[in-house]
């Protein structure tokens, strides 16, 4: 059975390492009344390195034998991207206030770039990480320190390479706890106690191939990248799958004890319904923000998203299966249609030849629960909404396509290409130079940015229509390429109609917005109507997020306030649309004063 080693709370020396790809991550655990710093490295190497040391604030000198990893799984062995010989990566343990310096060095065959998904970066966007956004990436034989603080959040966030597909398997969780002696989680028991154990579960997918070879040849076809071959519940496919027993998770737990399990969604695209076998799951946190406690027999969560849930074993002891199945709201489209488990196993409550209890998970399409689910998450607080909207702005967000070159054979639909877009504006990353560095470079002037970037991204679609309609007009399919982003003044507040457009196909959108929390106001289905879907506004409680599940067919309406400069991508979390150009930025200007304004650049930042 898998270790859950990767996740002690104790202090740790993590050590990661990629196909050619890894690092070293130190990251202590004392828990402390104030905020500390920690320092982490990450070291990306290659298998024949020598040992590593390194020495921590905390004047620890580990060091660890760095080697390839090589790991099993269907049936077949591959080498792939891992985290110490982990997969997936270890988890980094904070605690609310700390700041953290994070070193990278690759000596790798991919650029490489690290996301810290999720958190605010508050004039850090140095350290954001998406590449030729807010960094060149990271080359073979470069490094860079990612310097920044994790502020105002608690609960579960996670870790991530923001280059390619490279993050289908570099990827690990980040839990942030309450600062000791200062606050505690809201959902502790009568007593005060915390829940018994913590426990990260991170949902993802696995290719028989190497995931980058996937999206190469998707992208030099203009085809549909191959579809996923298993799912997986912390690395491992489980039972359902050929090869796989003997690896399946296994999470033991004993009889009567509340346990907080920090869901997080690492899949590439796929949607995924969780479900575990006779037990309620009471949500109390999401993407890092309390929730109002609510209970459920099943979680929807999409790419990107984070979801805390407490659940009391009080069931017969014995063994019982965590599931989870794809929700793919797409008509027509391919996804993974297989189910990945997990066994939580009370411990001598059952013979081990004696199959688990399996939950029952909701159709793949099941489009009603996966609404229910979300539109019953809270806010744990009333929400500090402005009460102006400086900036409102109508979104859509969907699938398109290209018409192929002349000459050239296309693998999408009648010799076309993929593509995607907001506003019709297929995304396009620099290759020069990041947007952020040509803003900060140019001090903003459009005749020192317009070669890297314009800032000209429309407020509203270029053409009103039926955006849901069976038969949208072919007229409407192709987008139009550009970088463009959408320039806000520090301390707007800014209210987005995201909009799901039904051209090629509909489908649930998960819209990550780098640098900001925001509020979900409501979603519905169809065509946003602001004369009448304006009164279905959430005001009072509604739930905060860094990711929101745009319905299929139909819309979504966040809100915030642009208190953080710099220069911040919004896109689908679906790789394969982000790949398709399905993606937009953000310019927040500075403010007054150096608390408002973007920090400099660090020295140590990569050139391209």
């Amino acid at each position: 059975m898998s270790s859950m080693s990767s996740y002690s709370s104790s202090s740790s020396l993590l050590l990661f390492t990629t196909t050619t790809l890894l690092a070293l991550l130190l990251c202590s655990q004392l828990q402390l009344s104030i905020a500390k710093e920690q320092y982490l490295e990450f070291v990306v190497i290659d298998a024949i390195s020598p040992i590593i040391t390194h020495h921590s604030n905390k004047q620890l000198t580990p060091s660890m034998q760095i080697k390839e990893a090589s790991v099993t799984r269907l049936c077949r062995r591959h080498s792939i991207m891992t985290v110490n010989g982990q997969f997936p990566g270890p988890a980094v343990e904070v605690s609310e206030g700390d700041s953290l310096m994070v070193r990278v060095t690759n000596r790798g065959g991919y650029n490489v770039t690290v996301h810290w998904h999720g958190v605010r970066q508050m004039r850090t966007g140095w350290s954001d990480g998406p590449e030729f956004v807010t960094q060149c990436p990271i080359r073979p034989g470069g490094s860079y320190t990612y310097r920044f603080t994790v502020a105002g959040q608690e609960g579960t966030l996670w870790w991530h390479a923001h280059s390619s597909w490279l993050r289908a398997t570099v990827h690990g969780a980040l839990l942030i706890r309450p600062r000791a002696g200062v606050s505690a989680y809201p959902f502790n028991d009568a007593a005060g106690k915390p829940p018994a154990r913590e426990i990260p579960i991170l949902l993802g997918e696995w290719w028989d191939m190497n995931p980058i070879d996937v999206v190469r040849t998707a992208t030099r076809t203009g085809a549909a990248p191959n579809i996923s071959d298993a799912l997986t519940v912390n690395g491992q496919p489980g039972d359902l799958y050929k090869c796989s027993s003997n690896g399946t998770t296994t999470f033991p737990v004993k009889s009567g004890e509340t346990n907080l399990l920090r869901f997080i969604n690492a899949a590439l695209n796929t949607e995924l319904f969780v479900s575990l076998a006779g037990h309620t799951m009471t949500v109390v946190g999401a993407d890092a923000s309390y929730t109002k406690p609510y209970a459920t027999s099943v979680l929807m969560i999409a790419p990107g998203q984070t979801t805390d849930v407490l659940v009391t074993f009080d069931q017969p002891p014995g063994r019982y299966y965590l599931a989870a199945r794809a929700y793919a709201s797409a008509q027509g489209v391919p996804f993974d249609n297989t189910t990945t488990t997990a066994i939580f196993d009370y411990g001598g409550g059952g013979s081990s030849s004696t199959s688990p209890a399996m939950p029952t998970l909701p159709a793949y399409n099941d489009t009603p629960t996966a609404t229910s689910f979300t539109t019953s998450l809270r806010g744990l607080r009333k929400a500090e909404l402005p009460s102006r909207v400086d900036e409102s702005l109508f979104f859509t967000v969907g699938v398109g396509l290209f018409n192929c070159s002349g000459g050239q054979s296309c693998g999408g639909p009648n010799n076309t290409r993929f593509a995607a877009s907001i506003n019709n504006v297929s995304f396009v990353l620099p290759s020069t130079t990041s947007i952020l560095q040509a803003h900060y470079g140019g001090g903003g002037s459009p005749a020192s940015t317009g070669s890297v970037f314009t800032a000209d991204f429309p407020a509203n679609p270029p053409v009103a229509f039926d955006y849901t309609a069976q038969n949208v007009s072919r007229a409407l399919w192709q987008p139009v390429p550009g970088t463009k982003v959408y320039r806000l003044k520090y301390g707007a507040a800014v209210q987005v109609v995201l909009q799901g457009t039904n051209i090629f196909a509909a489908e649930n959108h998960p819209i990550h917005l780098h640098g900001y929390d925001f509020y979900i106001l409501a979603e519905g289905f169809g065509n946003f109507d602001a004369a009448t879907d304006t009164a279905k506004f959430n005001l009072d409680d509604p739930p905060m997020r860094n990711t929101v599940a745009v319905p299929v067919n139909g819309w979504a309406v966040i809100r915030f306030v642009a208190d953080n400069p710099g220069v911040w991508l919004m896109h689908c979390h679906l790789d394969v649309h982000i790949t398709w150009g399905l993606a937009m930025a953000f310019l927040v200007d500075d403010g007054v004063g150096e608390l408002q304004s973007l920090e400099a650049p660090p020295a140590d930042l990569p050139i391209c």
